[in-house]
């Protein structure tokens, strides 16, 4: 009984040896071909990062003295010129100052005697003059080519030569774990060089922009490195840094990066055409819980659950019904809505894609010929997402059961957004926007587009009809 007592009090000196040398080499070494290589990310991608910084129209400057309560009249009135210390003299008016931003930028194209950066659209937006500076001092006034702040990216032009381009890298190679380096300038501190790991992929819904599929990375961002290059060790850009997660406004251990694979399609969109151009399926979907993916006897939550195929769209065309489930576009698996959203939009119109739908419990490969999305169509759907309500037409026995012809049902409400502010509930039924009908997430999206920046609903909830009024913008 004492033998095993005896080898492990033994044992615990052998324990507490250090590393034989050779070990402790081989450690040290790891670490220094580790910081070797996010040495020579630096040197490799440095050249082509620029600091951006932004001047906003000219705002009228805030008088910042005390404010006196009375009038000058009124106070002479009781105490006269007698007393003008007690007056207080009013400052000359100031001149008016521009609003200073700044941001960060890679160079991504080149065209003779023109150099385009990619940046973050917000960091650019309503900018009166723009001068980009890169790592070795240049300067060089710049101009928006076109941006989409659907996106939230933009493409500058400056006037140069001779500079380099980064080369881009494929996002959906791009794995859980996986070390990456953001370049930018945060605060305003030059040409910064943080590394981490790639946390997550795929993350949407974030409220970030329009269109998001966002890699999450713990590498350091900051205010400042918006618009700057996410690489791998091979120095290629893999993601745009975009944003943050912070209750304080600094680093907290969560940035956000666009995929570059979808940066590079609206990047090379804007440069060549001037704008983006995106497809349409004509399909409003919504996600899977438990009880549909029990109800409809199918084996998880991944997917997206069609509820109302848009009258005369590709979709119809192509034979897609309301209570199919999508669970592929084009070979690649469906997680959630957000996904669907963003490979349709960037689909190429007259281009045929394939998506796998799960019907009456058999797997089928539906092809479809991509439509264009129309101006109206998106601004209405912008609009609707402002407000922070999603639709969906109504069965014709809740239609009867509602005694209504025509209503949109509301299906969910952003908590915290005008609709919810309005009193707008799950459940809700949407008769009219400005006093004309809608019976159909289109029609609803239609009404809206023409609403200008405020629209009156008229409401039916529990068999009694309200109007509710919300502004936007």
């Amino acid at each position: 009984m004492l033998w095993p007592l005896l080898l492990t009090l033994l044992c615990l000196p052998m324990l507490a040896l250090p590393l034989p040398a050779p070990a402790q080499d081989a450690g040290l070494e790891g670490l220094r071909a580790t910081a070797r290589a996010f040495s020579s990310v630096a040197r490799q991608a440095g050249p082509s990062v620029v600091f951006i910084q932004v001047e906003g129209p000219a705002q009228e400057a805030v008088d910042e003295n005390l404010a006196w309560p009375f009038q000058d009249d009124l106070f002479r009135r009781f105490f006269g010129e007698d007393f003008p210390s007690l007056i207080p003299r009013r400052p000359a008016p100031r001149q008016p100052r521009r609003a200073i931003g700044q941001g960060s930028g890679f160079v991504f194209a080149t065209a003779p005697g023109k150099t385009f950066i990619l940046t973050n659209y917000h960091v650019v937006e309503d900018a009166a003059l723009i001068r980009v500076r890169f790592q070795d001092g240049r300067e060089y006034d710049a101009r928006v080519r076109g941006a989409d702040p659907k996106s939230d990216l933009a493409v500058l032009e400056i006037e140069a030569t001779g500079l380099p381009v980064l080369k881009w890298g494929d996002s959906a190679r791009l794995e859980v774990g996986e070390w990456v380096v953001a370049l930018g300038n945060p605060f305003g501190l030059s040409h910064s060089l943080t590394a981490g790991v790639v946390s997550a992929k795929g993350r949407t819904s974030l409220g970030i922009s329009d269109y998001e599929d966002f890699i999450q990375t713990d590498a350091a961002i900051n205010p400042g490195n918006s618009g700057g290059p996410l690489l791998n060790l091979d120095g290629e850009v893999i993601g745009v840094n975009t944003a943050i997660f912070s209750r304080s406004g600094g680093y907290m251990g969560i940035g956000f990066a666009i995929p570059s694979n979808l940066a590079r399609t609206i990047a090379e969109q804007i440069l060549t055409q001037g704008r983006v151009i995106r497809g349409v399926i004509g399909l409003t979907v919504q996600p899977l819980t438990r009880e549909i993916v029990e109800a409809l006897g199918l084996k998880d939550t991944r997917g997206v659950l069609v509820n109302e195929v848009a009258p005369g769209s590709p979709a119809e065309r192509a034979g897609l019904r309301a209570g199919d489930v999508l669970v592929s576009f084009d070979g690649t698996p469906l997680a959630d809505g957000g996904q669907y959203r963003n490979r349709a939009a960037l689909a190429r119109p007259g281009s045929t894609v394939v998506l796998g739908v799960v019907r009456d419990g058999r797997r089928l490969d539906i092809p479809v010929r991509m439509g264009q999305l129309n101006k109206t169509a998106l601004v209405g759907a912008q609009t609707a997402q402002a407000l922070g309500v999603t639709v969906r037409a109504l069965s014709p026995e809740e239609a009867r059961r509602a005694r209504v012809e025509k209503a949109v049902l509301v299906t969910a409400v952003e908590r915290g957004s005008l609709a919810a502010m309005a009193g707008i509930v799950p459940g809700s039924l949407i008769l009219e926007v400005n006093r004309k009908p809608v019976g159909s997430p289109a029609e609803f999206a239609a009404a809206l587009a023409g609403a200008g920046n405020s629209a009156t609903l008229r409401l039916q909830e529990n068999g009694r009809s309200r109007f509710v009024t919300l502004r936007w913008r």
